[in-house]
């Protein structure tokens, strides 16, 4: 019935349901979408109250609401890695998927899954309306809580006070290894929180953890302080590793027991005699293959002549990319992401490929203070990560800021430099 969402009680429940749309015995369910969310997430709970909106609006689609973490087989089916987490069936089959709180882009989905099935009027002024229905619902959703400061879609990372960066400076160091999550390891309140403890468990390291629920004041500012939007956060002697997603892929590569191992905290979590500077290793091996060192010409004999060549390389074109591998050929997922994220932006941009010159490789994470890859610069200045890079895709922030070097990036263009379209 349109204008009403359901929720899904099983795996069984949902077979069912395709099995009747596949087979065309309902003329409501000529689309299903699922919402799959969680009762500790504040985005999925705003968007349950947009999709009962644009569920009238759909009257021939039928909406099912699915707890993530409650229904790991059906998560599972689907490849639920985050939430809120949607995915769109027609003819009983996956036609669009989408990841994120993004109103107007679920509604841009509805309209054209929904066009050639709904000969009716809407229900309301909704699809029918256009951008009318989507200021309104981007009005009725409050700003995301895990969302930093920003200007002009940057994270302010030097906006706090300077006690309360001393007293976040003071608790992320409290321990060698520090999880910041939401819960305790005894009791993790997200499924992200609880994949980390289980790979730090499963590491044989001993942690200490802070609660960010419990807090509001260090939930948001060390946010601030890392400049890394969602938790859960781990820290490694004071350094932030990264979250969920880097810290499970280091886990399954092998390259975070070898972090503990280089720090000396393998199997005890004591703080080492002499802490060794930090080095994360990469089971990858280096192979040339856009940017290379022979490419450069000039390979550095000193910090300075270092420091000027990242320069010049972050520089080398309006929108550029420091990845693992290349465009056409990622060797990491994280890499990937962003790659398929400028893609579907549509813009030409430069790349280099941090495997291919470990002195680069080191020295652009001392340069762009932030310890992962990729990373993506725009008119020389550093914008983020992979999660912050898809973040910003997703609100439309990140089209804003690659205005800003179209201009630029088609004289690059013409200057011989390879992006993905």
């Amino acid at each position: 019935m349109a204008g009403t969402v359901k929720k899904l009680e099983s795996k069984d429940e949902l077979d069912s349901i395709l099995e009747a749309q596949k087979s065309n015995n309902n003329n409501n369910l000529e689309l299903v979408v699922l919402h799959f969310g969680a009762t500790w997430c504040e985005a999925s709970q705003d968007m349950d109250s947009v999709i009962i909106q644009l569920s009238v609006d759909t009257p021939r689609a039928q909406f099912f609401q699915v707890e993530a973490e409650k229904h790991p087989d059906i998560s599972g089916a689907y490849e639920v890695g985050v939430v809120p987490y949607f995915v769109f069936f027609k003819d009983g089959l996956v036609v669009d998927k989408l990841e994120g709180a993004n109103p107007p882009e679920l509604a841009h989905k509805l309209s054209k899954l929904a066009t050639d099935v709904t000969k009716a009027e809407p229900a309301s002024h909704g699809l029918a309306g256009g951008t009318a229905v989507l200021e309104v619902l981007k009005k009725e959703l409050p700003p995301a809580s895990d969302t930093p400061p920003t200007v002009n879609g940057i994270a302010l990372k030097d906006s706090l006070p300077e006690v309360e960066k001393s007293e976040l400076h003071k608790l992320v160091n409290s321990n060698p290894i520090m999880l910041f999550m939401k819960g305790t390891p005894e009791e993790p309140k997200c499924g992200f929180s609880r994949k980390v403890v289980a790979a730090l468990k499963d590491e044989g390291v001993q942690f200490d953890s802070f609660n960010v629920l419990s807090d509001e004041t260090v939930r948001q500012g060390i946010k601030t302080f890392s400049n890394w939007p969602t938790f859960p956060q781990l820290y490694v002697m004071g350094e932030l590793l990264g979250g969920c997603d880097i810290v499970l892929e280091m886990h399954k590569s092998g390259e975070l027991k070898q972090v503990f191992e280089e720090k000396g905290l393998s199997h005890t979590g004591a703080v080492p005699n002499d802490t060794p500077e930090q080095v994360v290793a990469e089971t990858v091996p280096a192979v040339p293959l856009v940017e290379s060192a022979a490419t450069e010409n000039a390979p550095p004999s000193g910090d300075d002549e270092l420091k000027a060549r990242i320069q010049h390389l972050v520089n080398k074109s309006p929108i550029m990319l420091f990845m693992k591998g290349t465009p056409q050929d990622p060797r990491c997922k994280f890499s990937r992401k962003v790659v398929q994220a400028l893609g579907e932006e549509g813009v030409v941009y430069g790349s280099f490929d941090i495997l291919s010159d470990e002195s680069v490789r080191q020295g652009l994470k001392e340069y762009s203070n932030w310890p992962t890859y990729p990373q993506l610069y725009v008119k020389g200045e550093f914008i983020g990560g992979c999660d912050i890079i898809l973040e910003m895709h997703q609100n439309g922030e990140l089209k804003e800021i690659l205005a800003t070097a179209v201009v630029e990036s088609k004289d690059a263009t013409e200057s011989g430099l390879k992006g993905v379209a």
